[in-house]
């Protein structure tokens, strides 16, 4: 079942499917945690929740939004229909491995992702699942992502992703191969007292090895309620 969403911080809506995969914190605490800027692209758009959230930061001038199943991407485009930003905002429906020929190569300023976080192998899945296709490196890997983004961005381009704490050296050793050096990680404890599960990384292409962490973020008080930095993340008053 549809329904229609405001997207947090911003006066735009998203469609979104119940029965589909949808957003969560990881995309919001991203989007925030990233300085887009220039071209932007976002690897695994989903509904295109990342595109609405920055396509109106000043030196902004163009978002892809890069989603490889067909019925997610229709909502996506519908939702930027919706919005009335056809010229800003430009859903692709294909593999991410395609885009270097799509864009050109050393065309982006930015590379935003919240991929799936389950390496091959990990567990037994459906690959025809939506569920499945946003969890499992299923339609496109954690190398695959580097090796595009790599591909595409400008010389000093930046990526941006979110991920688990038990792949911080995949996603380092992978970025860094792929000439994305890791330069800021801010961790992300769910309560005070338990051990963090996301991190948000910023990489450079082409970038000197200086890498540096950012004040943690914890999402809720010892009663379970969101903290005040949370509600600044999602742009709403408590």
């Amino acid at each position: 079942m549809r329904r229609i969403d405001l997207v947090p911080g911003t006066e735009y809506k998203i469609i979104q499917d119940k029965g589909l995969f949808s957003y969560g914190i990881d995309a919001i605490l991203l989007s925030h945690f990233s300085k887009a800027k220039g071209v932007v692209v976002d690897l695994g758009t989903g509904t295109g929740i990342i595109p609405l959230r920055v396509v109106d930061r000043k030196g902004v001038t163009l978002v892809y939004g890069v989603e490889i199943q067909e019925m997610v991407a229709e909502m996506a485009k519908e939702t930027v229909s919706l919005n009335s930003l056809q010229e800003r905002i430009k859903i692709l429906n294909t593999d991410l491995r395609d885009l270097p020929g799509i864009l050109g190569k050393a065309t982006v300023d930015t590379v935003i992702t919240n991929p799936p976080y389950m390496k091959p192998g990990g567990a037994i899945v459906n690959r025809e699942d939506n569920f499945a296709i946003s969890r499992h490196e299923i339609a496109a890997t954690l190398e695959d992502i580097a090796a595009v983004s790599e591909q595409i961005l400008k010389p000093l381009g930046k990526l941006y992703i979110v991920h688990r704490p038990n792949r911080l050296v995949d996603v380092l050793c992978t970025l860094r191969s792929h000439g994305l050096e890791p330069k800021y990680m801010q961790w992300v404890y769910p309560k005070p007292g338990k051990q963090p599960n996301l991190f948000l990384l910023e990489a450079v292409k082409g970038g000197k090895r200086d890498f540096k962490y950012r004040e943690p973020i914890v999402v809720y008080d010892e009663k379970g309620k969101y903290k005040e930095d949370i509600y600044e993340i999602y742009g709403m008053s408590r």
